[in-house]
Order: structure tokens, then C-alpha cells, then sequence
């Protein structure tokens, strides 16, 4: 959009100050400007010169004019993380707008329908890891059900010296280019002395054949990671008096890592989650997923200094600050725990045994007597067993769900790009049905320091009931698949290039069940319009912008159809998000038929 008379009159008005200042307006201006967080000068992308960008505080019900200014060599967009808004306000190029060409200026208006903590990014290229995002705090016109004297934003993020460009790049040649942790053999000999010869050696077989390890937690390691924009030695500090109650309002903003937060010798009382209030759950410890918000409240007894510190998930370091009394003061930092491994449940390799393959189109050549509970199996006629009379010849393509999967190379089946060489009978065809955070037994499971709470979405229960809950109309099924080695994410199989959008009534309300066939935890973000995670809470379902989905787990939410428009629905991961895990959402109209005259 090209920089109007009306928009220039604005700008002039703002650069007056406080006093000739709009009120709900904002000018924000994307430049870039060299910054040093790792000892190492870099280019760095900024808003109004600041890495973070500026915090937004915004009024529920107000009107906000925010004038975005590029001032950057290419094209550049901020959308508005968790917000309602109308789409074209909604700051995704390609689907929302044009995005915003260099030395233009696109004033963005809207109203705000809601409080809570949220925040903004890019939406362009891989800006956001370049530092094009910050918080946003809106102020509820209702009293909130809790009580601080103090609040801070805390905002979370990754760092890396490398451009977003040049680590895709990387890890399209590579996969595991960023595993620095891989296992070496004196950890086979310790698994060998854990559980003998044959099982490690059986272990060894089967990442092998994946091509993949247990140590490939997160795709990128390297990281510096940040709180505030501040590297851990840098101390970001949070004062408060004896006694207060301290709001804390976490933000992950990172591209692509999830923390577990704890204080030590501190409870957090959790009383929003993604800006929704929720019945307060005290709780020792919490992971924060990439995109998500959290809101406690902690109250510190004692005159001495608290550690916030945010390891990361793969446990390759943490971001770190410090609550105290008085500047200057900190408090010892717990070391980093030791880093999980993926399990054979993360990897849905749980046995299959008595599954009959020769049903799976182009398996029938598989030896089956290399399945878990399938020795001894060899020539067994399958046609005898029970159900499956009068299946022999059967043509497997006019089963259901197998339409036009005649001759199909199987190697190109939702999340089986890159597998043509390896042993199937050593696959879980699909996740979990467990509708958990965590698969049973997996490396990912989360555990408390010192044996306290730890929360888990079951515990996020909202504060008042949604008030127009029923049961969905229908149910959408968005399988969660790709391949590490080749870095190809995907839904249902399908990159976004190669995908029709995803087509929603206005006013219907839907169930989305998320089955994550893959290795690894998916954010997954649905823009302009609530998902209510199901579990189990009825009309006390929370709202949530974000909902994380964990390796061979299945995740249901219920999505209130209340907003026209083309909207995003992605995984947060940015790399993963730009290798194809995304969709296009179209919201229309619903068409009323009236009976004929």
C-alpha cells in the first residue's frame, strides 16, 4: 500500500510527542542496526531501534491506528500473534496483504475485543529470527479475578550469529547439521552395560534404519537464548518489594525452542494462558511451547534475589534473570539437567505385532516374520484369520481412505519421504490415540526439579464457561507428517505449495484432531480465531491461540467458526512452518437453503 496524504498526516502528528500524540495510535519502524549479544558484532533487524521490539500496550475495546514503517532492502509485515481482528488487519502477505514493499508505510486498524498477554512478529521470510517481534499487553475493561502490585513482561527468545537463511539452508543439505550431540561409542557401551549386547544393539539397528538419533530433540542447536533481548550474563533484573505479588508475563518468542520455567524457591500461581484467564493452578515448573504466553504470579517472603531461568527443552542452554529486592544482586544458577533422549514411543515404533501388512498396498513382498509377536508366522495363510475371509486378491484401492493409491511408491505416503530402504515391520503405522501431552514412556515427558508440579494441559481450565460450547459439527483430521532426514514438513502428507485450503462455515463449529506421526513437537498456531483445547473440561475447555502436539500423541480442539476471512493455521516452528507445514484457511459465508415455492 502506497504512503497516503492521511497516513502522513498521522505520522506528522505522532512526531510531535506525548502531547500531539493520537490516542491508540503507534508508529513502529523495521530497520536494521548492528548489535552484539554473543560477543560477536551482527546485523540485527529491530523496531524503532530496540531488539526486542517496543512493548504495545493497548486497552480492551479501544481503536488502534499502528503505522509500520519498512525501512529494511526487502519486503517486511508484523501480524498480530493471538489478536481478533479482521483479516485483512492480520499481517500475512500473500494471504491477509501484499505485505509491505521497502521505504513504504502500511497503517494497520483495528479494533481490540480482548485483553491479555500477546505479542507480534514478522510474518515475512525468516525476519522474526532476525529480531522483528515484541510484546504486547492490553489492559482488560473488566477488573481482572487477581490481584498484583507489580507486573513484567518476560519475553523469550533464540539467537544465532548465522542469518534464518543460511541455517534453512543447512539444514536442507543436512538434517542434523545442528546436532551437536551426537552419540559416540562409549554411550553405546553404557547401553550395552544398562540393558546387554542385544537390546543396545537392537536400539542402535533401529535409529539407524531411521536415519535419525535420540538425541535429535531440536532441529537447531547453537542457540544463545535470551530473555528480554538479554543474553544470561547480561542479568536481565525484575525489582520488587517483600511481600508483593509479581505478575510475570512469559512470552515465547523464539523460532524454534520450547522451554521448561521454573524459579527456584518459588511457586507460580498460573492465571492466563495465551492472554485467557484461567482457575489459578500453582505449579513449580512449566513448558512454554514457541508461541504461547503465560501469565503467573509469584510472591517473593524473602529479601534476597530469585533466578528466573528458561532451559531449554534439548537442555543446550537457558535463558536466565533475576527477581530481587535491589540492583546488582543475583542468585545462583542451577546447572543444566541432563538432556533427554527420544524413546522408541516418541518414534511410534511401538510393536505391531499380529498387524496383517499384506492389506498395506505395495507391502506385500515385507518380511513379516521380523515383526514384534510374529515369529513363527512365516506362510501363514491371512485369509483365515478372523475377518478376513474371502480377502485374497483383494484390490486394496477400493478401501476406504485408499482411493487412487494403485502402484503408489509409498515412500512419498505421509511421512514416509526418504524410508524406501527401511525395515517397516519396525513401524507404528500412526500416533498414539492418547489424547496427552505426552506419549506413555516418552524421552519428552516433563519432570519437575526436586519432584514438584509440573503443568500439563489437563490442568488449564478456564475461569468463567465459554458460553456458547456444544458439540462440534464435524470433525477435521490434520495429520502432522514429514521426514527429518530430507527436512520436508508437511500436513496430511501435502507441503503448503501443493495443498488446497482448508474451507470453514461461518457460525459452524468444528473439531480439529491433530495425530502427529512425526518425531517432534509441533506448535501449532491458528490465526484469527480461538481453538478450544479439549480435555475433558466441557464448557471449561480453555481458549488458546497455540496448542503444542507431542511426538505420537493425538490432540483434539474445537474451533468456533466467528471470523470471514483467509486465514494461516501453522506450525510455529519457523523452519518447519517454510519447509511446508502450513494451510491456508478460507472462512465463508454459510449458505442458508430455503425450501422451494
Amino acid at each position: 500500500m502506497r504512503f497516503s496524504m492521511i497516513q502522513g498526516l498521522i505520522l506528522a502528528i505522532a512526531s510531535l510527542g506525548p502531547i500531539g500524540a493520537m490516542a491508540g495510535s503507534y508508529d513502529l519502524v523495521i530497520d536494521e542496526q548492528i548489535v552484539n549479544i554473543t560477543g560477536k558484532d551482527k546485523k540485527a533487524m529491530t523496531i524503532n531501534g530496540q531488539f526486542p521490539g517496543p512493548t504495545l500496550h493497548f486497552r480492551e475495546g479501544e481503536d488502534v491506528t499502528i503505522n509500520v514503517t519498512n525501512r529494511l532492502d526487502v519486503d517486511s509485515s508484523l501480524h498480530w500473534h493471538g489478536l481478533l481482528l479482521p483479516y485483512q488487519m492480520d499481517g500475512v502477505p500473500g494471504l491477509s496483504f501484499d505485505g509491505i514493499k521497502p521505504g513504504e508505510t502500511f497503517s494497520y486498524q483495528f479494533p481490540v475485543k480482548q485483553s491479555g498477554t500477546y505479542w507480534y512478529h514478522s510474518h515475512s521470510g525468516f525476519q522474526e529470527q532476525e529480531g522483528v517481534f515484541g510484546p504486547i499487553v492490553i489492559e482488560a475493561a473488566k477488573r481482572e479475578p487477581f490481584k498484583v502490585d507489580r507486573e513484567y513482561v518476560v519475553m523469550l527468545s533464540d539467537w544465532s550469529d548465522e542469518t534464518g537463511e543460511q541455517i534453512f539452508s543447512n539444514l536442507k543439505a543436512q538434517s542434523d547439521y545442528y546436532n551437536y550431540s551426537q552419540q559416540t561409542v562409549g554411550d553405546f557401551f553404557d547401553d550395552v552395560k544398562a540393558s546387554g549386547w542385544g537390546a543396545a544393539f537392537k536400539d542402535r539397528l533401529s535409529w539407524g534404519s531411521m536415519r535419525m538419533m535420540p538425541t535429535d530433540i531440536a532441529d537447531v542447536s547453537g542457540y544463545s537464548f535470551l530473555m528480554n533481548g538479554k543474553a544470561p550474563q547480561s542479568n536481565w533484573t525484575a525489582l520488587f518489594e517483600k511481600g508483593e505479588r509479581i505478575r510475570l508475563r512469559f512470552i515465547n518468542g523464539s523460532a524454534m525452542s520450547y522451554f521448561d520455567v521454573r524459579i527456584p524457591g518459588l511457586e507460580m500461581t498460573l492465571v492466563q494462558s495465551d492472554g485467557n484467564n484461567v482457575q489459578p493452578v500453582t505449579v513449580d515448573e512449566f513448558r512454554i511451547a514457541v508461541a504461547e504466553t503465560y501469565d503467573v504470579i509469584v510472591r517473593p517472603r524473602e529479601d534476597k534475589a530469585f533466578t528466573i531461568l528458561a532451559e531449554s527443552v534439548a537442555r543446550t542452554g537457558y535463558a536466565r534473570g533475576t527477581l530481587a529486592p535491589r540492583e546488582g544482586m543475583a542468585a545462583e544458577v542451577p546447572e543444566l539437567r541432563e538432556r533427554p533422549l527420544l524413546t522408541m514411543s516418541d518414534m511410534s515404533m511401538a510393536s505391531m505385532g499380529g498387524m496383517d501388512h499384506s492389506n498395506m498396498a505395495g507391502m506385500e513382498g515385507m518380511d513379516h516374520s521380523n515383526m514384534a509377536g510374529m515369529a513363527d508366522m512365516k506362510g501363514m495363510d491371512h485369509s483365515n484369520m478372523a475377518g478376513m475371509a474371502d480377502m485374497k486378491g483383494m484390490d486394496h484401492s477400493k478401501m476406504p481412505g485408499m482411493e487412487n493409491m494403485e502402484g503408489m511408491d509409498h515412500s512419498k505416503m505421509a511421512g514416509m519421504a526418504g524410508m524406501e530402504g527401511m525395515d517397516h515391520s519396525k513401524m507404528m503405522m500412526g500416533a498414539s490415540s492418547a489424547n496427552s501431552d505426552y506419549a506413555p514412556g516418552s524421552g519428552l515427558a516433563p519432570e519437575a526439579a526436586n519432584g514438584g508440579k509440573f503443568l500439563v494441559y489437563a490442568d488449564l481450565k478456564a475461569q468463567v464457561p465459554f458460553a456458547n460450547y456444544r458439540e462440534p459439527d464435524r470433525e477435521i483430521e490434520l495429520r502432522l507428517t514429514g521426514n527429518m532426514e530430507r527436512y520436508f514438513w508437511s500436513i496430511n502428507g501435502i507441503k503448503y505449495s501443493d495443498a488446497e485450503p482448508v474451507h470453514l462455515k461461518l457460525g459452524e463449529r468444528v473439531r480439529i484432531k491433530f495425530i502427529n506421526d512425526t518425531m517432534m513437537m509441533h506448535p501449532m498456531h491458528l490465526h484469527g480465531m480461538w481453538m478450544q483445547l479439549d480435555k475433558g473440561n466441557g464448557r471449561f475447555n480453555p481458549l488458546k491461540h497455540t496448542v503444542n502436539v507431542a511426538p505420537n500423541t493425538t490432540l483434539t480442539v474445537d474451533v468456533p467458526v466467528d471470523a470471514l476471512g483467509q486465514w494461516a493455521f501453522h506450525c510455529h516452528l519457523m523452519y518447519h512452518m517454510a519447509a511446508g507445514m502450513f494451510r491456508k484457511v478460507i472462512v465463508e459465508e454459510a449458505v442458508v437453503e430455503t425450501a422451494a415455492q
